[in-house]
């Protein structure tokens, strides 16, 4: 049993925070008594362990590192007396660089349980009907994170229904390749798809797919990454599914850089530090060696973190590079500045010297996917949530070209509907990338980026003049405006978009017209069909408020029957959570 006073744990509490005191006190409780003290009997002595009677032989080792105790105590460690200091006002002032080893590994007690029920997500109602006559230009920005997804499928293999808010329907979709037409010359980013089928779920009404294929930077052509590492080391990172998968995590996207790219690593608990200067990718092993030393424990002080890998980045800019931080965390920011909006404020103004912020998602039960979006869409970024190893590898391994390396940035897409042949549509999705009208010529406004050879799809769900209408008309409203004379096209689309280092928008421009209209369902394209059974489950489990009597089971169906060429398993895999979802609880039990 531990024989310390109570005042002594409560300020090594509030001082180091929980998972440092405890260490530091049990280490105490544990230690020799000292040379005057009465020595414990041989009975009770543990028995020495077979390496340590072994060492006995041998000449003396280097003389070790300071006790535990010893290296966490403020007056020991000035990071951590600085931090202490400054941490009650908030401020982003540590300086003094941390220990290479931002909390003990061996030393800490064994994780505690995963929590539940602590996720928290952006609250976004699904998008309604809008009525052309009145509201006839649709503007959103482009959105290429796929963390919905991947969170939606480690609730479903826990046999757990995902809570409604996790699930955007745009990061479903776009989680899956799409066989788009690509354009051929990097002077052309973009090239648009689009078509027009009938609406699986809905009777009377039709879908209609924008798809967007960036152009693809050859691996041997690309810019060099001038990356930083910057992970949550805090206690909440302890469990297996979070550390240590962020550890495996980058040491995949290693395998992707060469002697071009260079590698700096930042670490942040309690405290925050720099655990790797610049770095050459091609010094593996020191790499890979600074990434295993990392172990959890501790608050976490996200906010000095992210100041510090900036700091980084800026020390190591390259006009020419992919200037990018890489943050690791389950966005439990906690200590220091924890204000979502003046991180978001930060990490926009470092957006505009040109260095990104990508963030990857780790751990379900105390995970701030809210303030990882955040992040990630002020930062010109892209999120990911990773859940498994597969997962890494693809994000960082076989996807890692276009995580890393944009080819166009503030995109955004404005689709006006012709009155004459559309009475209603809605956007399915995207209620977070939501933009006004006058949004569009704005170069001033931030929208998504897109990054090399990446494929994005949008889809509208409409109602064609004359048939089922969602709203009745207006009572007091004029007629609807008159269409171009002549015309038959469904829609116009505009797409504005900026090269990553330039600050002047172009625009691309298409028609959606009905030559590109497929009569049934069956006759739509492929990767349209996918991306509707896609959009359907997002729907349903969103609440189905506009699929109607449209089920799993239908779902599933319409994706087999449109997974075409699927060499990773990719689509496979949705058809089986499909299923899953027709038999998961709809609340995780409590922990025991």
């Amino acid at each position: 049993m531990l024989r310390t006073r109570p005042l002594v744990a409560a300020t090594l509490v509030a001082a180091l925070g929980l998972p440092a005191a405890w260490a530091i006190l049990r280490e105490r409780a544990e230690a020799p008594p000292a040379p005057e003290a009465t020595a414990p009997s041989p009975s009770s002595e543990p028995a020495p362990a077979a390496a340590d009677t072994a060492r006995s032989a041998a000449p003396p080792p280097p003389a070790a590192p300071a006790p535990l105790a010893q290296r966490m105590l403020p007056e020991a460690n000035p990071a951590y007396s600085d931090f202490a200091r400054d941490r009650s006002r908030g401020a982003l002032a540590l300086q003094a660089p941390m220990p290479r080893r931002v909390a003990p590994a061996a030393d800490a007690l064994p994780a505690p349980a995963e929590p539940v029920g602590r996720d928290r997500f952006p609250e976004a109602r699904p998008s309604g009907f809008q009525a052309v006559a009145q509201a006839p230009v649709s503007t959103f920005s482009i959105d290429v994170d796929t963390a919905s997804y991947a969170f939606v499928r480690a609730s479903l293999n826990r046999n757990v229904l995902p809570p409604p808010n996790a699930v955007r329907v745009e990061e479903m979709i776009n989680y899956f390749p799409y066989a788009y037409p690509a354009p051929t010359s990097s002077e052309e980013p973009f090239r648009i798809t689009t078509s027009v089928f009938p609406s699986p779920w809905a009777e009377g009404r039709k879908l209609v797919q924008i798809g967007i294929k960036g152009y693809a930077v050859a691996p041997e052509t690309r810019p060099p990454a001038n990356l930083v590492f910057l992970v949550d080391t805090s206690g909440s990172m302890a469990g297996p599914n979070r550390l240590p998968l962020v550890k495996q995590a980058l040491g995949l996207l290693l395998t992707k850089l060469d002697a071009r790219d260079r590698v700096a690593i930042v670490a942040y608990a309690g405290a925050a530090g720099t655990v790797l200067p610049p770095t050459p990718a091609s010094e593996r092993q020191k790499i890979l060696a600074a990434i295993d030393g990392l172990g959890a424990g501790g608050g976490t002080a996200g906010g000095e973190g992210l100041r510090q890998a900036y700091a980084l980045a800026e020390q190591g800019f390259e006009a020419k590079a992919v200037n990018r931080v890489v943050l690791a965390t389950d966005g439990d920011f906690n200590l220091g500045i924890t204000d979502r909006d003046e991180l978001k404020g930060f990490v926009a103004r470092k957006r505009e010297t040109g260095i990104f912020l990508s963030v990857l998602g780790f751990g379900m039960g105390n995970h701030n996917d809210a303030l990882m979006q955040a992040l990630a869409q002020n930062g010109n970024g892209a999120a990911a949530y990773i859940d498994t190893l597969n997962e890494a590898r693809k994000v960082l391994v076989e996807e890692a070209t276009s995580t890393l390396v944009p080819t166009a940035k503030d995109v955004k897409i404005q689709v006006e509907f012709n009155p004459g042949e559309i009475a209603e549509y809605r956007l399915i999705g995207y209620e977070t990338r939501a933009l006004r009208r006058d949004d569009f010529t704005n170069d001033r406004v931030d929208a998504g980026e897109v990054g090399s050879g990446q494929s994005v799809t949008a889809l509208y769900e409409v109602v064609p003049v004359g048939g089922p209408r969602a709203m009745p008309d207006l009572r007091y409203a004029g007629k609807p405006a008159a269409p171009a004379a002549g015309s038959r096209d469904y829609a116009h689309v505009a797409i504005r978009y900026k090269r990553p280092d330039a600050e002047a928008s172009r625009l691309i421009e298409a028609v959606i017209d009905q030559a590109r209209e497929a009569r049934t369902l069956a006759e739509a394209p492929q990767e349209a069909r996918f991306a509707a059974a896609v959009a359907a489950f997002g729907e349903i489990l969103r609440g189905g408020t506009h699929t109607g009597a449209f089920r799993y089971a239908d779902v599933a169906r319409l994706a087999a029957g449109a997974r075409g060429d699927d060499p990773f398993g990719y689509r496979a895999e949705l058809v089986g959570l499909v299923r899953a979802a027709e038999t998961a609880a709809a609340l995780a039990p409590a922990p025991r």
